[in-house]
């Protein structure tokens, strides 16, 4: 609630409130503001001063007006797209592609802390979940004088860390993934080796399948570098074949992007016979496959992986350790194709030269003397406690799950406008994830994805109900 002060109008602090909001991205350009009215009722203030704020921004730039519609978020970062990128859009079979706000809406709430409440809109583990010893005296050991001289004075090995892809070639064997360590390649976190095989595979106008609801860190970035995007409807037993039929005929797609395992937001896991399916279309279509296994650690060994199946044939395995571990360690990898692997390694080499030595060879240690392992495990058994209290809580006031709940996120039908309500919270201090957020074209719904580890406590739910019910 905004109270007057001697230095400050209810009009300033209204106005100051909402542009820190859309310059921080926590109000997405092209996101509608509440009506002068309903504005009124939520800050407790008069319809004049919400009118007089809304001026105000309009004049900064902020916001524009759109007659009989009311006020939108103006893109102040980026005014304009490129004309690439707008040709783009509008050759995608599904639309005007703009996801670049969603995504920086969602990857700004992860560096904008909005209080110190636990956030059910964040995609990783709370500090205190992920706080061990065995990592930094993982670091002691291998940081000795003669290492610390080497790792200052040479780039590394090309693929990465020689004990550390073994490592990791023993750990996908474990889960059926055969992959030498010369097919292994180390990067800058799972989103880095997401990054290397869209830049070697896809030049911009190509056609890229990926997942819908889906990851709107991925939808921005294939935005950004000007691909074409063909959103494929999730299921609960995997991708809708058809859809992606249809788009194989029709644009020729080089490349799907699939979480298999614990998909984010949903929290799906394919079956046998979709996947077995799925590289039927693949060989058929010749398209490749990046299979992203982010929430390996959560799943369990037996859960099907396309690139098992495939023996990374049309498939790229990608997966990373700072879901796990901590996300400032940003260790991720892939594993490839023989025929691939060199080319991938070119643009590894292009965008960083290399990748930390130091804290591969440090991971390297907790994999091989089972801290890793261990940690995994008790991670998951509190994670299954926290999901199992945050259900229940979520049932209790009133809401439902679209997916079967499932790994670290839930995907909620609350029954209302979840953009809307997203605001509402934030005023309260508490940021959450709107479903519109994990769509290529915005979609407004009542849906939105929750983080079970943070929110197995009654006080969010408290305030969510309250702010709900009153919209209602």
């Amino acid at each position: 609630m905004l109270i007057k002060t001697p230095s400050q109008s209810l009009t300033e602090q209204l106005r100051a409130r909402l542009a820190e909001r859309i310059r921080s991205r926590l109000l997405a350009p092209g996101a509608r503001l509440p009506s002068v009215r309903l504005c009124a009722q939520q800050q407790g203030v008069s319809v004049s001063t919400v009118v007089a704020a809304y001026d105000q921004l309009q004049a900064q730039g902020l916001v524009e007006a759109r007659r009989n519609r009311g006020f939108f978020v103006r893109d102040v970062v980026a005014p304009c797209r490129t004309a690439a990128s707008a040709a783009t859009a509008q050759a995608c079979a599904s639309g005007p592609v703009n996801p670049s706000a969603d995504a920086m809406a969602l990857i700004r709430g992860m560096f904008h802390r909005v209080s110190n409440k636990p956030q059910a809109g964040m995609g990783v583990f709370p500090a205190d979940w992920l706080d061990t010893s065995f990592m930094l005296a993982a670091v002691r050991k291998v940081t000795s004088a003669s290492a610390q001289h080497d790792f200052s004075l040479h780039y590394g090995e090309p693929k990465g860390d020689g004990g550390l892809r073994r490592a990791l070639s023993q750990k996908l064997g474990a889960i059926n993934v055969q992959a030498a360590p010369e097919q292994i390649i180390t990067t800058i976190g799972a989103t880095h080796a997401l990054d290397i095989i869209i830049r070697t595979l896809l030049r911009a106008g190509d056609c890229v399948m990926v997942e819908e609801p889906g990851w709107a860190v991925e939808f921005a970035r294939l935005d950004a570098l000007g691909m074409r995007i063909l959103p494929v409807p999730r299921r609960a037993d995997g991708p809708d074949l058809a859809v992606m039929a249809q788009y194989c005929a029709l644009h020729s797609p080089k490349l799907f992007v699939s979480v298999s395992v614990l998909h984010n937001p949903t929290g799906y896991s394919l079956t046998p016979g979709s996947a077995h399916r799925l590289l039927q279309l693949a060989n058929q279509h010749n398209f490749y496959i990046a299979e992203d296994d982010t929430y390996s650690h959560l799943a369990p060994d037996h859960a099907t992986r396309l690139c098992a199946l495939d023996a990374l044939q049309r498939t790229i395995y990608v997966s990373g350790f700072s879901k796990i571990l901590a996300p400032g360690w940003r260790v991720g990898y892939l594993a490839a194709p023989p025929d691939l692997v060199e080319r991938l390694l070119d643009t590894k080499l292009l965008t960083t030269l290399t990748t930390p030595a130091l804290l591969e060879k440090a991971l390297a240690v907790c994999i091989e003397q089972g801290q890793l392992r261990r940690h995994a495990e008790r991670i998951r058994t509190r994670l299954d406690q926290a999901r199992a209290r945050s259900v229940k809580l979520a049932l209790a006031h009133g809401c439902s799950f679209a997916a079967e709940p499932a790994g670290l996120f839930g995907w909620v039908d609350t029954g209302i406008d979840t953009d809307a309500l997203a605001q509402r919270m934030l005023d309260e201090g508490y940021l959450i994830a709107p479903g519109a957020l994990f769509h290529a074209v915005r979609q407004p719904g009542t849906l939105m994805r929750i983080n079970f580890a943070t929110t197995q406590e009654a006080a969010f739910w408290t305030v969510f109900a309250r702010l709900r019910d009153g919209a209602l």
